[in-house]
């Protein structure tokens, strides 16, 4: 987790680098005080705020604890049919999510008219950033199993080493590898294991970042008209957001400590945002250069992230595993499910 944190504040430090050179070029039309609001009502706009704070709290622990316990029910146990058509739909929802929601953001931010022309609209940094999210997301899968691999190979020598001085290396099995006759194999089990863990904490990483942006933008506002139908599109957004999320911590078989904080993290961070533009929304304006900038670089790195997580980790890995390939009918309907899933994520667009 903490390599992709220090790239999104890799990020942050260069575009904050950028601010010096955006905020003295900043049109007149940008400024907080002459933007038009068009339905402007503080109280009422407050209202909905919290109201949407305790509804998206609600669906998104809802959305993420439902796969974590579905253990307790047989139908959606993770090898029954159900439970990867389930999987396969929010994971279209992950995909449409970064596709339709947090990209097109990204290219408004970085767009915008409130930026200077040079060099925010002669260098495309929507996609430059999701690409490096998504090649840095490669690295981050690549690295983790590779340092885990290497690790459990240099305990299995040591083990072989101790038995041989003891004469028993016939057969031993310890943790996440097997010394067979002096043949040093890592367990695979285990190493799906560790993929797992992976796929669910950076997944959670991309989810955490774009939550934030899109609560703090909803807060920050005082438009009812804007606010409205953010809540219903959010809360649709953040339940089948969760179910995908919440299938990832269940294949992981995390302990009821690290669930606790993976649930909370995911469904306090919109509310969060929501609070905290509150708080900031008598100083923050989402069309100063500055918010544009974060903002649009954040939605960049997260799109890419969400991107490269749902088809690679999410939709190649199950597609390609031997439960979809050895039936060409739950094949079919896993993709229908993906379909309806980015299908009405892609329709909430319209309204969020």
């Amino acid at each position: 987790m903490a390599l992709p944190t220090k790239f999104l504040v890799v990020i942050i430090f260069f575009a904050s680098h950028a601010f010096g050179l955006s905020e003295t070029n900043t049109p007149p039309q940008c400024s907080r005080s002459t933007i038009s609001t068009g339905c402007h009502n503080k109280s009422q706009a407050l209202k909905l705020k919290l109201i949407a704070i305790a509804s998206i709290l609600t669906t998104s622990v809802i959305g993420v604890c439902l796969p974590i316990f579905s253990r307790a029910v047989p139908a959606l146990k993770p090898d029954t049919d159900l439970f990867v058509l389930v999987k396969a739909f929010a994971s279209g929802v992950i995909l449409a999510t970064g596709y339709m929601h947090v990209m097109p953001d990204s290219f408004d931010d970085l767009r915008s008219e409130c930026l200077p022309e040079n060099p925010w609209k002669k260098f495309p940094f929507t996609t430059f950033v999701a690409m490096l999210s998504a090649i840095f997301t490669l690295m981050v899968d690549s690295y983790a199993m590779s340092y885990y691999r290497k690790r459990n190979l240099e305990c299995g020598v040591e083990s072989n080493k101790d038995a041989m001085s003891t004469g028993k290396v016939e057969s031993q099995t310890s943790g996440h590898f097997h010394v067979n006759n002096g043949e040093i194999r890592v367990d695979e089990n285990a190493s799906q294991l560790l993929r797992y863990r992976v796929v669910a904490q950076v997944l959670e990483l991309g989810i955490v970042v774009h939550s934030i942006v899109i609560g703090l933008s909803m807060g920050a506002s005082e438009n009812p008209c804007t606010i409205r139908p953010l809540v219903a599109a959010l809360c649709f957004h953040q339940l089948f957001e969760g179910m995908g999320l919440g299938g990832c911590i269940l294949q992981a078989e995390y302990g009821a400590k690290m669930k606790g904080i993976l649930v909370f993290f995911f469904s306090a961070t919109t509310p969060f945002g929501i609070a905290l533009g509150i708080g900031l929304s008598n100083v923050y304006s989402e069309n100063s250069p500055t918010a544009l900038i974060v903002v649009g670089l954040l939605n960049a790195s997260s799109a890419g992230l969400l991107n490269y997580m749902a088809l690679v980790d999410l939709l190649a890995s199950d597609f390609m595993g031997d439960k979809l390939q050895r039936s060409m009918k739950l094949q079919t309907c896993a993709y229908i499910a993906v379909l309806l899933g980015a299908g009405a994520m892609s329709v909430m667009a319209m309204w969020a």
